[in-house]
């Protein structure tokens, strides 16, 4: 048996040593043109066929190509994500492979194209098919136009200095029968196959820096060589400002900014991290690694890196050190490890994010989320500011989780929502990692983990791999593991109820909500100490257990938050002979995390403007955590100043998610305000409303509809000012429809309405279609059609306008509505006519018809023009246009209008004419933010 054994490891052993040393080769010669922002590349690339199958064609990244045009996968992510600045660059500022040419050994120019839907791959038709352990060598020339750095971090910067990564014409990995194809999208996830490097560069007076060994250098050239690379660092700097740090390991070379630190103590951080992550990561095969700010700036320690500098919540070294933790494990797995960066991402993710945690629980397990700000008296009580430094990652995914935007961590990495890329998926898969450790034991997953990195550090490996590596380390059952906390995004929710008690058990009834079966742990608390812990393992909806009390006085679900639980508010029961069940108010200024301790109230000042209550003051009372709940409600009681009377809102909402549908949610409410619409009157609004919001499957889709059903009910108080009066009390049934696709580069949305009143019906379609070409130039285009069924109404107070509505169900952000003259008359809302220059019949109670034009002719300046027809009843129909130019400077929040020529002859001679210019001003705090937001969800 152990002859047996000895040849079978053998073997083994011969063919992992003919793995290794299968390995593909690269040389290159570079030099840089700093004018240019070019590299000049002469390659010599030996090709290992390593696949066990014949080839005939062998595909290469070339992942700067990436940023070669506006019809790229890289620009079109960048497109969806609403960032400009890509598709607005000259061709100097972006970057491609020009020239390529291709000869083989055999001294023969190759062929090669472009992959379909892959521009940034290379595939070359060999001219002899090449069978297996054969080797070719290709010789490759080309120019490396180097793209601006503002858009990724990867390329050069205004002092022409550079920071590249993926930048070598390099074999894509082989996998499954094939090779991997993933082109650039800015998620780090380039599927490179391991080769030996040797690159002699002269850098045109620049300094260079790589995370290649170097081997000579002269005052023009660099010579690097390394082994076993996936990717190549290379930083061409004016200023050396990296700083190494060598021990019997390696070499660490870092530039990290850390200002208020010195050299000795960065040297006692990096040698503790480096310490700790080889205890568990085992020893770096890689001889030096680079740990640079740029590597940090494109995945930094997000909240962290949101505080203003003037904040110093966390000690000098402790920030320096946690940035360093996370860009150094970053770079030491994706450098080392042969798993799939795009498929099977959450790896990546949870190896690295619990390596931070547990680093974190042993070397600073007092530290808080919030750090120093929470010592501070006046915000003592603020549970963001109690939490633990580690729970904060939870609160992170569940942001996402609660608005119903979480994904599966096994999803691939493109398809997933910048937010959840960058930071809630990257987190939970940290926390599932704990989970699973608390759950089959440290020492267990420890020993898993140590057999699955030793695979993945030689040989692709994969889920599947870890899967069955874990499950050999533990008598436990884990499937629950992979398919609810992996493969699923259904959510966790057990709730405790039927509490009994004696004075040596607890029994009690464990209802699971959402019919997810994992274990959970239940704790047995006195005064805030743990006196026992149980793992419970529930089968089916409702299970009843008995458990030893040992003298607790509350029994608590997941009190370590080690589960990742939709809600932890229905966690915990006293078991004390008298308790009062509910839970106290607790008031909070401004906003706080959620406590599932108390009912939690928050309260902050609000201010508004309009003309006739001239500035508002208010008090917001709210229950809005960071985390979204279900049921919201939001009290203004406010104060006007003009007017010395109070005002306000009120809404309450409840939100029901559905978790797997397309049918995104359903959201119930009802709302009322109360504010001057007039200088001696004002307006009560109620509106009762349902709103269905309908998302692709595919998240990254920025296609919405919604479906909106609501009641408005409006009491008017009579106004001597008002010149279009109407009725004063009136009901209206308002049913919408929208149908939304946007990016920064293509808008096309439609919408039909359908109103019902005592006086009315009226119906109306409106269609707005945006379009960025590739040469800048913007055209804008809207149509608005509407049509009265029935129209009792003798006071065009429901009537069509053509430029200016009469709003009477109070929904635009008037500053002035009921103004005729004034800069408050000026204020344009783009509504139904959409007219920007002013007519003294706009209005119409039959039909109208218009269509908005405007198109670029500078940069943000356009020009417009509108046409239209009106038709009152009786008279025939009358058209109108206009014209003029429009200051598009961030489209519907700031925008103004200088007419110039319409059907009433030229706006631009007319006396005053600085009363017919129009402007568009949005203050909403909400729609300002959403505009920041929307590239991450």
């Amino acid at each position: 048996m152990n002859k047996v054994f000895f040849w079978w490891f053998s073997l083994l052993s011969c063919g992992f040593s003919a793995t290794l040393l299968a390995q593909h080769q690269t040389k290159l010669t570079v030099d840089y043109l700093p004018e240019k922002q070019t590299l000049n590349v002469y390659q010599e690339l030996t090709f290992h066929n390593t696949t066990g199958t014949t080839l005939s064609v062998l595909v290469l990244n070339d992942w700067i190509h990436a940023y070669s045009d506006r019809n790229t996968p890289l620009a079109e992510r960048f497109a969806d994500e609403f960032v400009r600045s890509f598709h607005v660059a000259t061709a100097k500022e972006r970057g491609a492979t020009h020239g390529l040419s291709v000869i083989d050994d055999q001294k023969t120019l190759l062929e090669w194209s472009r992959l379909p839907h892959h521009p940034d791959m290379i595939a070359i038709p060999l001219r002899e098919p090449l069978p297996p352990q054969a080797t070719t060598t290709l010789t490759l020339s080309y120019h490396l136009k180097l793209p601006d750095q503002r858009f990724t971090g990867i390329g050069f910067n205004p002092d022409n200095e550079v920071v590249l990564d993926q930048w070598i014409l390099t074999p894509a990995r082989w996998e499954n029968g094939d090779f991997l194809k993933y082109s650039n999208l800015n998620i780090d996830d380039a599927t490179n196959a391991p080769m030996d490097v040797e690159l002699h560069i002269r850098p045109a007076g620049f300094q260079v820096i790589s995370d290649l060994t170097l081997q000579t250098q002269t005052d023009t050239a660099y010579h690097f060589e390394g082994k076993n690379r996936i990717q190549v660092h290379l930083y061409l700097t004016r200023s050396n400002d990296f700083q190494s740090f060598n021990n019997e390991r390696g070499s660490i070379v870092t530039n990290l900014q850390e200002k208020r630190i010195n050299a000795v103590q960065k040297a006692i951080l990096i040698e503790k991290i480096e310490n700790y992550v080889t205890a568990f990561l085992g020893n770096n095969p890689l001889p030096k690694i680079t740990v640079t700010q740029a590597d940090y700036d494109r995945n930094p320690f997000y909240g962290l890196n949101q505080l203003p500098n003037f904040i110093r919540p966390f000690p000098d070294d402790f920030v320096f050190e946690l940035k360093f933790l996370k860009t150094y494990l970053y770079n030491r797995l994706k450098t080392t490890l042969q798993i799939d960066p795009r498929r099977d991402n959450w790896l990546f993710d949870a190896l690295q994010i619990y390596i931070m945690m547990q680093y974190i629980d042993e070397h600073y397990p007092e530290m808080k989320m919030m750090g120093a700000l929470g010592k501070i008296n006046l915000l003592k009580g603020y549970r963001l500011l109690s939490l633990d430094f580690n729970e904060q990652y939870s609160y992170f995914y569940m942001l996402m989780a609660r608005k119903n935007l979480d994904q599966p961590l096994g999803d691939s990495k493109d398809k997933l929502l910048k937010f959840n890329e960058k930071i809630a998926s990257k987190y939970r898969a940290g926390l599932s990692f704990r989970y699973l450790s608390e759950y089959m034991g440290k020492d267990q997953l420890r020993k898993a983990l140590d057999q699955f990195l030793k695979q993945a550090s030689v040989q692709p490996a994969s889920t599947s791999d870890f899967k069955q590596i874990v499950t050999q380390h533990t008598e436990k059952d884990i499937q629950w593991f992979f398919e609810y906390i992996i493969q699923s995004r259904k959510i966790i929710d057990y709730k405790l109820d039927l509490v009994s008690k004696s004075k040596d058990s607890v029994t009690f009834q464990l209802k699971n909500r959402t019919g997810v079966e994992v274990p959970i742990p239940i704790y047995g608390i006195k005064k805030k100490e743990v006196v026992f812990k149980t793992w419970l393992e529930p089968k089916g909806q409702n299970q009843v257990f008995t458990l030893p009390r040992k003298e607790a006085d509350k029994l608590v679900l997941n009190y370590e938050n080690t589960v990742p639980e939709f809600n932890q508010r229905n966690n915990w029961k006293s078991l004390k002979s008298f308790f009062i069940s509910n839970r106290p108010l607790k008031f909070r200024f401004l906003k706080d995390l959620e406590d599932p301790n108390y009912n939690q109230i928050m309260y902050l000042p609000v201010m508004g403007f309009n003309y006739y209550d001239g500035v508002i003051l208010g008090l917001s009372l709210n229950n809005r955590t960071v985390l979204d709940k279900p049921i919201n409600f939001d009290v203004i009681p406010s104060y006007s100043t003009n007017s010395s009377s109070l005002s306000g809102s009120a809404n309450l909402t409840f939100n029901q998610f559905l978790r797997n549908s397309n049918l995104f949610s359903i959201k119930y409410g009802v709302g009322g305000s109360h504010f001057r619409y007039a200088p001696d009157a004002t307006y009560q609004k109620l509106t009762p409303f349902i709103q269905m919001r309908i998302r692709e499957k595919d998240y990254r889709k920025n296609h919405i509809q919604i479906i909106n059903f609501r009641n408005v009910y409006v009491n008017r108080e009579p106004s001597m000012f008002v010149q279009t009066p109407g009725e004063n009390r009136y009901s209206v049934a308002d049913f919408r429809y929208v149908n939304t696709d946007m990016t920064i580069t293509h808008t096309f949305s439609y919408s039909a309405n359908f109103q019902i009143a005592s006086q009315f019906s009226k119906t109306s379609a409106e269609m707005v279609y945006r379009h960025l070409f590739q040469n800048n130039r913007q055209v804008n285009i809207r149509f608005f059609g509407g049509i009265f069924l029935r129209n009792a109404d003798t006071k065009d107070f429901f009537s069509f306008a053509l430029e200016r509505p009469t709003d009477y169900l109070f929904d635009y952000p008037f500053l002035g509505r009921s103004e005729s003259t004034g800069i408050f008359r000026q204020q344009f809302i783009t509504a139904e006519g959409g007219f920007k220059s002013r007519f003294t019949n706009q209005l119409a109670n039959e039909w109208l018809v218009s269509t908005n034009i405007s198109g670029s002719i500078w940069n943000w300046i356009e020009a417009y023009a509108d046409f239209g027809v009106l038709k009152d009843r009786g008279q025939e129909a009358v058209f109108r246009m206009d014209s003029g130019i429009r200051f598009n400077l961030i489209t519907d929040y700031l925008e103004f209008y200088f007419p110039i020529y319409s059907s009433m002859g030229w706006d631009f001679g007319r006396p005053n004419y600085h009363e017919q210019i129009r402007f568009v001003f949005t203050i909403d705090p909400r729609s300002l933010v959403g505009l920041f937001t929307r590239k991450w969800f």
